[in-house]
């Protein structure tokens, strides 16, 4: 059995972790972390997990008392916390899943202008393998630092960078994105209340997202996202419009995504002309490893929707993916849940 330990395992991402973890057959999560939470089970914060692990937390002084213990280190710490302690968490154990935004960036100054800080470890950005298996699958077999991407970088990467690939966009991205409420994590503070948020369509990012920056850096295009919050609790869904390339005809289009994703078992070709769920829809996504891609053709422009669950092919599922990748196994192995229908 592999032995994992979780640093800063209360949060959303945290949670969901150790909920795909503890149900890996291969796995055995020996440590998870919380100053907040140190000394109380992990079924308090996340009482799903009722029945399935007696673990408790331990404060993060504990990652480094019990070095040795564990062989892969999952972060699931908050943006800029874990690149000043990256160097020491490294020495920690053989591999390290770094699901934060400190390492997803390969360019200090990109880094600095969308995180509004400098990089305090710009020495270690470009060795880290970005960890999205559809794309990196080769460099993931062996990468012992792996940083995951953002939840809507994540859609957004998987929906544009096949026609990308193909030649067949032809000027900038515009991604519209929108995200359920877990996406602002546990301690998302007052504007987050169910009073202020319910019934809202809130557009917190009217230019210049963060996660645009990721979608540029993977797809070489520049690329124009903003991000509303809507009602849902989980799910990410991204409407991205392009132009296309002169002579470009929908069957082209359709092709491209066919030859990215034929033989992926998390992304999903879904573009049809009538039905309720024709377009990718993340209500159905909840809970799983999937992320739908499809396209709507008018004429010189497209529209490309994408949608996943924000926790787990935006986050959690895909850092799982990844350790599967990295250690030889079936991708699928503790992922299989295909989400729910009704919801």
């Amino acid at each position: 059995m592999l032995r994992v330990a979780v640093a800063g395992a209360s949060g959303y991402i945290g949670g969901e972790l150790l909920r795909l973890l503890t149900g890996h057959p291969r796995v055995e999560v020996v440590l998870a972390t919380s100053n907040t939470f140190a000394g109380r089970r992990v079924d308090g914060p996340h009482p799903n997990l009722r029945g399935r692990t007696k673990l408790s937390f331990a404060g993060h002084d504990a990652l480094e008392e019990r070095a040795g213990s564990y062989d892969v280190l999952f972060l699931a710490m908050p943006h800029k916390q874990t690149m000043g302690r990256m160097a020491r968490y490294l020495e920690l154990a053989g591999t390290v899943i770094d699901l934060s935004g400190d390492f997803r960036l390969r360019d200090a100054g990109v880094f600095a202008d969308y995180y509004e800080t400098a990089h305090t470890a710009p020495g270690l950005l470009g060795s880290f393998t970005t960890g999205l298996p559809e794309w990196h699958r080769d460099e993931l077999r062996t990468a012992d630092r792996i940083s995951v991407p953002g939840c809507m970088a994540a859609a957004g990467i998987l929906t544009v960078r096949p026609l990308a690939e193909a030649g067949l966009i032809d000027g900038p991205v515009d991604v519209d994105a929108r995200t359920g409420s877990s996406g602002s994590g546990v301690s998302a503070g007052s504007s987050n209340l169910h009073a202020e948020r319910s019934g809202a369509m809130r557009l917190f990012a009217p230019t210049r997202h963060r996660h645009e920056a990721e979608v540029a850096q993977a797809t070489g295009l520049p690329v124009r996202m903003t991000a509303t919050g809507v009602e849902a609790v989980r799910g990410v869904q991204v409407l991205c419009r392009v132009g296309l390339a002169e002579g470009t005809r929908e069957a082209d289009v359709r092709s491209a995504y066919r030859k990215a994703y034929a033989d992926e078992p998390f992304v999903r070709v879904v573009a049809h002309k009538r039905g309720a769920y024709r377009l990718p829809e993340p209500k159905i996504l909840a809970g799983s490893n999937f992320c739908d891609v499809g396209f709507a053709v008018d004429g010189a422009r497209a529209s490309l929707v994408g949608a996943l669950d924000n926790l787990v092919k935006g986050g959690s599922g895909n850092a799982v993916q990844c350790l599967n990748v990295r250690f030889g196994w079936p991708e699928e192995t503790g992922l299989e849940f295909t989400g729910l229908h009704p919801n």
